[in-house]
């Protein structure tokens, strides 16, 4: 069955290129994004991984740690980062984890249960294992993304996307379209507008159901 949204993830203990651990253990209190891929020494993939270090001290600066994930050995993926450093401009500093037997791919529901990989495999033998997860420090899902083999992801939208995690899960609010940080947020429909006014100091009305105010500093 697929993980939904607020579906605790599962607690497996996965094997990486910077040692084994639980997940549920290594996410601790902060948050966490996992995202993963086909195959090592592919071309889009490199791209995101190369991305994704260079954005090192924005995910750190919200509390964030990364996972990789790829169904590949530990060995390939020492080696495969040194690729990844010399296309992207910067050294992957997170682990990534060795799902050669597929455990947390069927676990995370990103290929049917009694898939089995082929000899050899092409990226295109598994190439639903390309999605993001965004989990809290509850351990649970918050966001999930998944992409096609040939699109590489934004990951400065993973990055706003963090941003109104953050914000709504700390504030109680909700964000608009395209929203980033700094921007209106908007007043849940449960708040009434003397409380809104009286956190907020003022709200905008555009209907009577959309709300806007501006997050104190």
């Amino acid at each position: 069955m697929a993980l939904r949204i607020n579906d605790t993830i599962p607690n497996l203990t996965v094997k990486t290129d910077q040692g084994e651990f639980s997940l549920h253990d290594w996410i601790g209190d902060d948050w966490a994004i996992l995202f993963s891929h086909p195959k090592d020494f592919t071309p889009v993939c490199t791209t995101e991984f190369g991305a994704v270090a260079r954005l090192s001290a924005e995910w750190k600066k919200r509390g964030t740690k990364v996972l990789g994930i790829s169904v590949d050995g530990v060995e390939d993926h020492v080696k495969w980062k040194a690729d990844i450093e010399k296309a992207g401009g910067a050294a992957p500093d997170f682990p990534i984890v060795a799902d050669d037997g597929l455990e947390m791919a069927k676990a995370f529901d990103m290929l049917p249960a009694e898939y089995a990989l082929p000899d050899g495999r092409t990226p295109a033998d598994s190439a639903t294992v390309r999605v993001v997860f965004i989990v809290g420090p509850d351990k649970k899902l918050k966001l999930s993304m998944t992409y096609p083999m040939t699109v590489g992801r934004n990951f400065a939208e993973v990055l706003r996307a963090l941003d109104a995690l953050q914000t709504t899960s700390r504030e109680g609010v909700a964000t608009p379209a395209d929203w980033t940080v700094g921007q209106d947020v908007i007043v849940p429909v449960a708040v009434s507008d003397e409380d809104a006014i009286a956190k907020y100091g003022k709200i905008d009305t555009v209907l009577p159901y959309l709300r806007t105010a501006k997050l104190p500093a």
